[in-house]
């Protein structure tokens, strides 16, 4: 009897101590129910985005384009005449003036065959003054009938022969001494003047005219470049309606971007823009006239031009990665009154600087998201702080001070770990 009536108290104390227990534990783990430092009713603080704000200002619209220098003038320096290289009278890569002898070939033959022109137009003008006098003693002598008339016209037939063959012999002359004169080559043009093609006793111009070098003037320079047509007609269509004014007083007016992504101190002048549009790929050529003072840039270089062609009145100007560029258009996260972030579709004309000109889709005072992107959830509000360039954007009070509150949840379970 004894024995039935101790297991009944025995598991009556068992069970008290697991409902002391299971109390124990509920009063631990409601004093973590929402983080230290958080909202009222444990939600998490809205997240920090870094944002601009929206404000249109007249932006001048421009176009990059590819482009390539030429040359202002370029002149070939071919021997004219037949002949052996005697020197070479200029240091490749320097600077030439028009005039300049350049190579000198051998002559010899030449001053040969001068001085035999010469000599040849001396006896033409010996023969001439004495037709000249036969003609003048034979004319009273005709008057008077003292020869017959066809003597008299042999006398007029043997001047005109002489004044004939005294002009062939000065043209001979001429030729002759044109051929000494070719002999020096002499430099067409000014300008920079390239490697030489032949050496000292290369035999030159013999069945064509060789060339020896090439000459090119590069101050100023040509910029060669190309537009689409589709582009340019977009452009004045909005011109035409009224949504983008003209460039103004920086029309004609171009800027050259180098390799390296540097602006060329000297600004540029659109001379013209052709008329038809290249079948093929339909774009237009523009050419432009380029300063090179001191020589730095070279013909043939791949550059990049800055072409004012329109302004806007109320252009926003944005930071690049504020815009998602796609095939279904351009997009930005504008932050609502609300807090929420709506995607919004704008229209991008250009870039300037680094930075988007949008024309389209925004609103004076909007905030357009820039930094934080990784930080927005659906639905869930967002608190916009100003944004700088090379910098975060500045964490929210609330953020900070979650911090401490996810530290104290472990702290606050260790004691129900002990008392377990």
């Amino acid at each position: 009897m004894v024995r039935v009536l101790q297991r009944p108290v025995v598991g009556a104390t068992a069970v008290a101590a697991v409902v002391l227990a299971a109390l124990a534990l509920a009063g631990c783990g409601g004093g973590s129910g929402a983080p230290a430092g958080g909202p009222p009713g444990g939600g998490m603080p809205p997240a920090a985005v870094g944002v601009v704000t929206v404000e249109p200002t007249k932006v001048a619209l421009t176009t990059e384009l590819p482009g390539r220098l030429e040359a202002w003038r370029t002149a070939q320096v071919r021997a004219r005449v037949p002949g052996v290289v005697l020197k070479r009278l200029f240091t490749e890569g320097a600077d030439v003036k028009a005039g300049q002898s350049l190579f000198q070939l051998d002559a010899a033959a030449y001053r040969a065959t001068l001085d035999s022109a010469l000599a040849t137009q001396g006896k033409a003008e010996a023969n001439l003054a004495q037709a000249q006098a036969t003609l003048q003693r034979n004319q009273p002598l005709v008057a008077a009938k003292a020869i017959s008339q066809q003597e008299w016209i042999a006398s007029e037939t043997a001047l005109k022969q002489a004044q004939a063959d005294l002009a062939s012999a000065k043209a001979a002359v001429q030729t002759a001494r044109l051929n000494v004169d070719y002999a020096a080559v002499l430099a067409p043009i000014g300008g920079r003047i390239g490697r030489a093609q032949v050496t000292e006793g290369a035999l030159v111009g013999q069945g064509e005219a060789t060339l020896l070098a090439t000459i090119q003037q590069i101050h100023p320079l040509y910029v060669n470049f190309t537009q689409s047509a589709n582009e340019v007609l977009r452009l004045r269509r909005a011109m035409a309606q009224g949504r983008l004014g003209s460039a103004g007083e920086q029309a004609g007016r171009i800027e050259v971007l180098l390799d390296d992504g540097s602006v060329y101190p000297q600004a540029g002048k659109l001379l013209f823009s052709d008329l038809t549009v290249d079948a093929t790929s339909g774009q237009i050529t523009l050419r432009a006239e380029l300063p090179n003072p001191q020589g730095l840039l070279l013909p043939g270089l791949y550059v990049k031009v800055r072409l004012p062609q329109a302004s806007s009145d109320h252009a926003v100007l944005l930071p690049q990665q504020a815009v998602s560029r796609g095939a279904a258009g351009d997009t930005v996260m504008v932050v609502g009154a609300d807090g929420q972030v709506a995607v919004r579709p704008v229209k991008v004309a250009s870039q300037q600087g680094g930075r988007w000109i949008v024309t389209d889709g925004l609103k004076a005072g909007e905030k357009v998201v820039v930094d934080g992107f990784q930080k927005i959830r659906p639905k869930a509000p967002v608190k916009p702080v100003p944004w700088t360039p090379g910098g975060a954007a500045a964490a929210s009070p609330g953020a900070a001070a979650a911090a401490p509150g996810a530290a104290s949840g472990p702290a606050a379970s260790a004691p129900v770990a002990a008392s377990r």
